[in-house]
C-alpha cells in the first residue's frame, strides 16, 4: 500500500539539471524501490509503501533504510556503493541534495555499472558459462561462511515466519482465488512439518545466518570479471535471516524458472561441494518454493497498483505461484550410478542428466574426483599425486562416495554417483545403498572402443579429473568386466545417452 505521495521527489531525481547533466535520466522501477540512472551515478529512492514484510511509509524510516543499505551492501560491493544523500526543500520551495532545509526523501548513491552485466542481462543472452556459474557458487559459500551466526529461534520457527508473511501477503491480493491460496497454504505447513526435525538441527549447527535475503539474478552483478552480490534485504532483519540454504534458494529458482535448468543444477552441486552442506540437499525444493511464492505475491503487489495494463505481471505472478505448486508435488527419489574408464563421459553425462531427476533443482551428483580432492583439502581442479590414488585412499573414496548418497536417499533426495567402479564390491556398494532404503537403483557403464578414450583423455583440458592415457592404459589392461549394469555407448551424443537412461529409469 502507498502512504505518501513522491512525486515531487520523483521529479527532481528524474531532472537532468539535478544532476548537471544534459540528456535524460533513465529509470527503473520494483515494488519498493525507484531508480535513476543519471550519468556515472545511480540514485535509488525508497518508495513510500506499507506492506506486510517493510514499511518505508515516513522518511525517517526511509533514511535508516538507505544507511542500512549501504552498511550491509559494503561487505560486498563497497566499490558500487558511495553512500546516503539526504534531499531537502528550501525555503523558497525547492529540493536539493543534503540542504538545509526540511528533511524530504534520502536516496542511496551508487556508482553506475554496466547494465548488460547484471546476471538476468547475461541470461538473456545466454552468456551464464558453466564455469560463471561455478565461480557463483563459490563465492556464494565464501558469502555465507563469513556472515554472521543469529541465534533467534528454532530451525522451524524461523521458516514459519517466512510462511506467515507469504500467507498476510498473499490475503492482499486480489490476482488468486481463495481456494487455491489456502491449498498452497496447507501444503506448504505440511511440509514444513515434514521438515521440522532437520530445519532445528540445522539451525542448532549454525546454518541460520544474517544473508542477503534477496540473491537472485538481477542482484548478481559481474565486475572485473567476478560475479558481486549487491542489494541485499536491508529493511527487515527477519527476512534476511534464514537458513544459508534457502537465502542460496532463489538464485536456484529464479534459475529454474527462467529455463536454465542446467544452471541451477550446477550452482546447487558446486555450492554443497563447497559448502560440505549435504543434509540439507532435501530441503531445496520446499525452500525453492517458498522463494517463488515470494515472488508470486510481490509481483502480485504491483499488479494490484494498477500498472499492469497488458496483463504481463498477472501472467508472471501466476507463473511463480504455479511453480511454487509443482515444487510441493511428492516426487520419488532413486539412485542412478554411472561407472566407465576415463574418458568415457561420465561427469558430462552426470551433469545433463541430474536436472532431470528428482524434483528441482535435480539430483544432487556424488563425483569421485571431487570426493577425493575435498579429502585432500584442495580445490576440485588441483592435480593430486599418484600417492592420493592409492588402493587404500580409493577405498576411502568409494566408502564416502556411498556414505554421502546414503544420506541424500534417507531425506528423500535424489542422487547420481559418478565413479570409475571398475571393481565389483564397489558397484556392490552402491547398489546396497539403495536397497536398503527401498529406493529404485539404475547402474549404468559407460562403453566405447578404446581409441576413442585414449583420443578424449589426450585432449583434455581442465575440470577434477586427473586421469592421463597411462592411467587409462592401465584400467584397459586389467579388462574391466561389469555384466551386472546397463551397457551404453559412450560414443553417442549425450542427449541421447540421458534419454535412455531417462527410458529405462522411469
Amino acid at each position: 500500500m502507498i502512504v505518501e505521495d513522491q512525486t515531487s521527489t520523483v521529479a527532481f531525481l528524474s531532472d537532468p539539471a539535478t544532476h548537471g547533466m544534459a540528456g535524460t535520466v533513465e529509470t527503473m522501477e520494483t515494488h519498493i524501490s525507484r531508480i535513476f540512472l543519471a550519468g556515472d551515478r545511480v540514485f535509488k529512492m525508497k518508495r513510500a509503501v506499507k506492506l506486510p514484510y517493510v514499511d518505508f511509509s515516513t522518511v525517517e524510516k526511509r533514511l535508516d533504510a538507505c544507511r542500512r543499505e549501504v552498511e550491509f551492501n559494503g561487505a560486498t560491493t563497497s566499490d558500487l556503493y558511495l553512500g546516503v544523500r539526504t534531499i531537502t526543500r528550501g525555503a523558497d520551495g525547492r529540493l536539493s541534495f543534503d540542504g538545509e532545509g526540511k528533511l524530504v526523501d534520502a536516496v542511496v548513491e551508487m556508482a553506475r555499472f554496466d547494465q548488460e552485466a547484471l546476471f538476468d542481462r547475461l541470461a538473456i543472452g545466454d552468456n551464464l558459462t558453466p564455469e560463471l556459474m561455478t565461480e557463483t557458487a563459490r563465492m556464494i559459500v565464501r558469502f555465507h561462511r563469513a556472515a554472521p551466526i543469529v541465534r533467534a529461534g528454532s530451525g522451524t520457527d524461523n521458516i514459519a515466519g517466512v510462511l506467515d508473511i507469504n500467507e498476510a501477503a498473499f490475503a492482499g491480493s486480489s490476482l488468486f482465488g481463495a481456494e487455491a491460496v489456502g491449498g498452497l497454504n496447507r501444503a506448504f505447513r505440511a511440509r514444513l512439518d515434514r521438515h521440522s526435525r532437520l530445519l532445528d538441527q540445522r539451525e542448532a549447527a549454525g546454518k541460520v545466518r544474517r544473508c542477503h535475503g534477496d540473491l537472485h539474478l538481477r542482484n548478481i552483478v559481474l565486475i572485473g570479471g567476478d560475479p558481486k552480490l549487491f542489494d541485499c534485504i536491508e529493511f527487515n532483519d527477519a527476512i534476511a535471516t534464514i537458513d544459508t540454504l534457502y537465502d542460496l534458494a532463489f538464485l536456484l529458482m529464479d534459475l529454474w524458472h527462467r529455463g536454465f535448468d542446467i544452471h541451477a543444477n550446477r550452482v546447487m552441486n558446486r555450492y554443497l561441494d563447497e559448502a560440505d552442506d549435504e543434509d540439507g540437499f532435501p530441503l531445496l525444493p520446499f525452500f525453492m518454493a517458498i522463494r517463488a511464492a515470494v515472488r508470486a505475491h510481490v509481483t502480485a503487489t504491483r499488479m494490484d497498483e494498477g500498472s499492469d495494463p497488458e496483463g504481463r505481471l498477472a501472467a508472471e505472478a501466476r507463473s511463480y505461484f504455479d511453480l511454487a505448486v509443482r515444487l510441493l508435488r511428492p516426487c520419488p527419489n532413486r539412485l542412478v550410478a554411472i561407472g566407465g574408464l576415463s574418458g568415457t563421459g561420465k561427469t558430462t553425462v552426470a551433469e545433463a542428466l541430474a536436472p532431470k531427476l528428482g524434483p528441482p533443482p535435480g539430483a544432487r551428483i556424488v563425483e569421485s574426483d571431487r570426493v577425493r580432492k575435498a579429502m585432500h583439502g584442495v580445490p576440485a581442479e588441483t592435480h593430486l599425486p599418484p600417492k592420493a590414488y592409492t588402493p587404500e585412499i580409493s577405498e576411502r573414496v568409494y566408502a564416502e562416495m556411498a556414505w554421502r548418497a546414503g544420506l541424500i536417499l534417507s531425506e528423500g533426495g535424489t542422487a547420481v554417483v559418478d565413479a570409475v567402479f571398475d571393481r565389483r564390491p564397489d558397484r556392490l556398494r552402491i547398489e546396497a545403498v539403495a536397497s536398503e532404503r527401498s529406493v529404485p537403483f539404475r547402474g549404468v557403464w559407460l562403453d566405447a572402443d578404446p581409441t576413442l578414450l585414449w583420443d578424449r583423455v589426450r585432449d583434455r583440458t581442465g575440470g577434477p579429473s586427473d586421469a592421463t592415457v597411462d592411467v587409462l592404459s592401465r584400467q584397459l589392461a586389467r579388462k574391466v568386466a561389469c555384466d551386472e549394469w546397463g551397457k551404453l555407448d559412450a560414443a553417442r551424443e549425450t542427449g541421447e545417452i540421458v534419454a535412455a537412461i531417462l527410458d529405462e529409469t522411469g
